[in-house]
């Protein structure tokens, strides 16, 4: 009887354990469809640090990525089978700043600042335009995302339905691609 309530005691702890890696320290996702192209491909799996989300929490606070930080979020607009339960975003625009999207061009002002921040230009993607129009202030508590892929519907985000997602929506940044294994790397 003590070795089965020593094996049962070794179960529950491993459980319990396994648990609270995936909600305090790291939690795998896999990417789902063609918006975050070049940079991820569907099938792509990732290892999200849920460690400063965690810390945040702990302290009071909501997480808040950084700009061009590669994030994975609740859906706000989840659909109610659990398709795109969780979306992977790169961060655009943080809480108070202006994002006008006008004739493919991607703008996001500081507030105080009239020399925009150019997230295509950043990008390590091949440059097209930027579809969609858009001029709006980041609310806060919010973030402004979009997909690495911006051309044409590619990619649902704060650009073109998604609106802007709620700080609580995070869940961490992306810190790892782990499968395919040719193609693992750090974030």
């Amino acid at each position: 009887m003590k070795d089965f309530l020593g094996i049962v005691g070794f179960f529950i702890t491993v459980f319990v354990g396994a648990i609270l890696i995936n909600a305090l320290l790291f939690r795998s996702f896999s990417v789902q469809g063609p918006s975050m192209e070049p940079t991820l491909f569907t099938g792509d799996r990732l290892i999200v640090n849920r460690i400063p989300h965690a810390k945040a929490v702990l302290g009071g606070e909501s997480y808040l990525p950084d700009r061009n930080q590669v994030i994975v979020f609740k859906n706000p607009n989840e659909s109610f089978n659990g398709v795109d339960q969780f979306l992977v975003k790169r961060v655009i625009a943080l809480p108070g700043e202006r994002v006008v999207l006008q004739q493919g061009v991607l703008a996001v002002y500081k507030p105080g600042q009239n020399t925009p921040i150019l997230p295509d230009e950043q990008s390590k993607a091949p440059r097209f335009p930027s579809s969609g129009e858009t001029d709006t202030v980041v609310p806060e508590g919010e973030v402004f995302v979009a997909g690495d892929n911006r051309i044409g519907n590619f990619s649902l985000d704060s650009r073109n339905g998604l609106g802007t997602v709620p700080l609580e929506n995070i869940q961490g940044p992306v810190a790892m691609r782990i499968y395919p294994f040719d193609k693992t790397r750090t974030f």
